[in-house]
């Protein structure tokens, strides 16, 4: 069953006769393609609009619905309004987690058809990747793995973290991957601390931990992953807050797999933490899940009380920042199971002494 049809078949449980699919996400999980269209799924068919920038290879690569191209004289409102009157649609769902109010003005004055939120079809949809889904995050996942290999190989004192960071982009894109996932991470020394630090002209020094988060898409999917690497030899506290993270991560991932909750996952590797003393200093949930956009739901948090599906891809990222001296996160992407998860990422988490 391929997502069009996955997503017909759940239409008549949210007592909608058809789905307007608007986003990147929504456009590139619906059909595996991202043409800046408007999608229409009923529970027979399904119709996309796009423009001639994209209708080639939409008309080559789009499946499971009618490729039409919109012109100065008939938009996408145009064709959307002729298939929801043909098909005599009334209560049609659209993303509302994606469609901003100005959007939906839009929508709500153009189309003869009630609109009702439903962003939980396709959010439950998601939630669990199908093997095809999975197929490209583990290539994803092994490119981002040659990366950091590669990178290991290319850090040298007196380089910034955005030349770092350019770096990591290259060996992403050179190996393969489509695009990155997001804009690398790359924190040097005190700039660590800062979970989400922009790379900017702090140069690496001998005695300085440098934490590296990145990631690529392949065909749309993203693969994402965390290393904190030292660079000369660290001191004793830098090697035991290591080792607190490591073992985190650990338990957390004995934790993780379909039927617990996101707070249980969460809860395994926060105790690591609190019990070596570094509680105060883990500052976000464990994990998130990912696919075609980088956060996606549900997510390996505190917040996070539904149980995971099975098939659910969640990263593995615990850290421990102190404020102003150094960071540390090492991150992992699992697949959940019912008796547990696999870890995707094979890149070695012992800590790395460059």
């Amino acid at each position: 069953m391929n997502h069009i049809e996955k997503i017909a078949a759940r239409l008549a449980d949210f007592g909608l006769d058809a789905m307007l699919i608007t986003s990147e996400s929504g456009e590139r999980y619906a059909l595996g393609f991202h043409g800046e269209g408007l999608l229409l799924v009923t529970r027979d068919g399904a119709q996309y609009t796009t423009d001639g920038r994209y209708i080639e290879a939409a008309q080559e690569q789009v499946e499971g619905a009618q490729v039409l191209l919109i012109t100065p004289d008939k938009g996408h409102m145009a064709f959307a309004k002729e298939y929801i009157e043909g098909k005599h649609l009334h209560n049609v769902g659209f993303e509302s987690g994606a469609v901003t109010v100005d959007a939906h003005k839009r929508y709500t004055q153009a189309l003869p058809c009630v609109l009702t939120p439903a962003q939980d079809l396709l959010g439950g949809l998601r939630a669990s990747k199908d093997e095809g889904e999975l197929v490209r995050m583990r290539r994803a996942q092994a490119i981002t793995d040659e990366a950091f290999k590669a990178i290991l190989n290319f850090i040298r004192p007196g380089m910034t973290e955005r030349e770092i960071a350019a770096r990591l982009v290259y060996e992403l894109l050179s190996r393969g991957g489509e695009r990155v996932s997001f804009n690398p991470i790359v924190a040097a020394g005190s700039n660590g601390s800062r979970p989400h630090a922009v790379p900017g002209d702090q140069m690496v020094e001998e005695g300085m931990f440098i934490t590296m988060d990145f990631g690529c898409k392949v065909e749309g999917y993203c693969s994402d992953m965390t290393r904190t690497v030292a660079l000369g030899q660290p001191t004793e506290e830098m090697e035991a807050v290591y080792a607190a993270v490591l073992a985190a991560q650990k338990a957390g991932i004995n934790a993780a797999r379909a039927g617990v909750t996101g707070r249980e996952i969460d809860a395994a590797a926060r105790r690591v933490l609190q019990e070596a003393g570094y509680g105060e200093y883990f500052s976000h949930g464990f994990g998130h899940s990912l696919g075609v956009d980088i956060h996606e739901a549900p997510s390996a948090s505190a917040k996070e009380t539904r149980p995971m599906p099975a098939g659910a891809v969640i990263s593995a990222e615990p850290g421990v920042y102190l404020p102003g001296r150094f960071g540390v996160r090492i991150e992992d992407v699992l697949i959940l199971g019912g008796t547990g998860c696999e870890n995707i990422t094979r890149s070695p988490k012992d800590l790395i002494v460059l």
